[in-house]
């Protein structure tokens, strides 16, 4: 039976991923759950996002989805590589579930000209290490530097990303990338929040300097694997259809998600089951 491409976030910053690959894939249907009861992510321990994310990822595959993209880059470095390695045989072997790190870091290198890339992330993503872990599979020589960047997310998500505040932010974040490795020419933004403040960190970035979104990475990254796996693609539902979803206020998550989706959207209120007790989680990213 054909089902939706399930999309997942802790919040509503992969819904600027979603938007990306219904751009690539619009003939797809989707589904979308929002964890913003429970968000932000970025701050909490890795036991905890991995219970958060495996019972979001339950959750889509009880609506018969057999991918699930989790588009949140905090679940991708601290959840993924547990469930794909420890859960996926037990509990859905023929399902797949996939994140946007390793996407991006198969890439990023072919941008550097200086063999130097910074990395803007939460504090939760840069802890995790995996992005240098990552890169350093694809391409071994390239340097990485990584900022937190903790207040970045607040900061969207309370309509501030346009105020001098967020001005104030970018700069300090910025400037404190740059004094680690000044020959950076390539900065990921490596949280899907943050698409929203690229004009205004575009404004403060060395002259040269390449900005990198996640979205149309993952987005084409994603037609690459259907493309490459067509025992899973089969499996994908084809009307154009898109649901939402939150574990939180749909009128409040609806207010949002318009900002980070580009268009209007009715979203549907899920109550989750509580979490079991996890395995000790692996983190990273496969």
């Amino acid at each position: 039976m054909q089902r939706p491409i399930g999309v997942f976030d802790s919040g509503y910053g992969g819904l600027t991923v979603l938007k990306e690959i219904v751009n690539k894939l619009p003939q797809y249907d989707y589904i979308y759950l929002g964890d913003n009861a429970r968000a932000p992510y970025g701050n909490r321990s890795f036991e905890t996002v991995y219970q958060y994310t495996l019972q979001c990822v339950e959750w889509f595959f009880r609506q018969g989805c057999s991918l699930v993209i989790l588009a949140c880059n905090t679940a991708s470095a601290k959840a993924l590589r547990t469930i794909q390695q420890k859960d996926l045989p037990k509990i859905a072997p023929g399902n797949r579930v996939l994140g946007v790190i390793r996407p991006t870091t198969e890439i990023i290198g072919q941008f550097s000209e200086t063999g130097c890339v910074g990395i803007l992330a939460t504090t939760g993503t840069v802890a995790s290490n995996s992005y240098p872990v990552e890169i350093e599979k694809f391409f071994p020589g390239l340097r990485v530097y990584q900022e937190a960047c903790p207040m970045w997310v607040p900061l969207v998500e309370n309509n501030e990303y346009q105020s001098h505040g967020a001005d104030y932010f970018i700069k300090k974040n910025l400037h404190s990338l740059f004094e680690k490795g000044e020959k950076i020419d390539v900065v990921l933004l490596a949280c899907t929040h943050y698409p929203l403040l690229k004009e205004k960190i575009g404004e403060y970035l060395p002259v040269g300097v390449k900005l990198l979104t996640q979205g149309e990475i993952v987005a084409a990254s994603l037609a690459d694997y259907l493309h490459r796996h067509p025992e899973i693609e089969n499996r994908c539902s084809k009307n154009g259809e898109r649901v939402f979803h939150t574990t939180d206020s749909t009128e409040d998550f609806d207010n949002h998600a318009t900002v980070f989706f580009g268009e209007a959207i009715q979203s549907q209120h899920v109550d989750l089951e509580a979490p079991h007790k996890p395995p000790p989680p692996a983190g990273g990213e496969a």
